[in-house]
C-alpha cells in the first residue's frame, strides 16, 4: 500500500513554470513505476509523463515533450514534474500515480495507486 500526495499546483501565466511534487508514504516510491496524468474539465484523464523505478527510462506525451520533465528522488520518496513554457491548454488537475508491477505505461487502468490531484491553471 502507498499513499500519494501531490503539491505545487497553482495559477501561472502562459510561458511560466511550475514544479509539481508527489510525496509517497507507506511503501518506498522506488518500488513503483510512477506517472503523471491530467484531467481537464469535461475531458478524460490523459497521460502526461512516466518514469520507471530508478528514473532511467522516461516517457512523455507528445503535447508536453520538450517542455515537461519527470524525475524522482527515491531518497526523498518523491517524484517531480517540472513544467516549463506552460500553455493555457495545460490547465487541468494533475494526478500522480504508482504502478506496482512492470514498467510504466500510458494507461490509467494499469496504475494501482493515485493521489488526490493538484490544480494547475495557466492564464493567457
Amino acid at each position: 500500500q502507498v499513499q500519494l500526495v501531490e503539491s505545487g499546483g497553482g495559477l501561472v501565466q502562459a510561458g511560466g513554470s511550475l514544479r509539481l511534487s508527489c510525496a509517497a508514504s507507506g511503501r518506498t516510491v522506488s518500488s513503483y513505476a510512477t506517472g503523471w496524468f491530467r484531467q481537464a474539465p469535461g475531458k478524460e484523464r490523459e497521460f502526461v509523463a512516466a518514469t520507471n523505478r530508478i528514473g532511467r527510462n522516461t516517457d512523455y506525451a507528445d503535447s508536453v515533450k520538450g517542455r515537461f520533465t519527470i524525475s524522482r528522488d527515491n531518497a526523498k520518496n518523491t517524484v517531480y514534474l517540472q513544467m516549463n513554457s506552460l500553455k493555457t491548454e495545460d490547465t487541468a488537475v494533475y494526478y500522480c500515480a504508482a504502478k506496482w508491477v512492470g514498467e510504466p505505461t500510458r494507461l490509467t487502468k494499469h496504475y494501482d495507486y493515485w493521489g488526490q490531484g493538484t490544480q494547475v491553471t495557466v492564464s493567457s
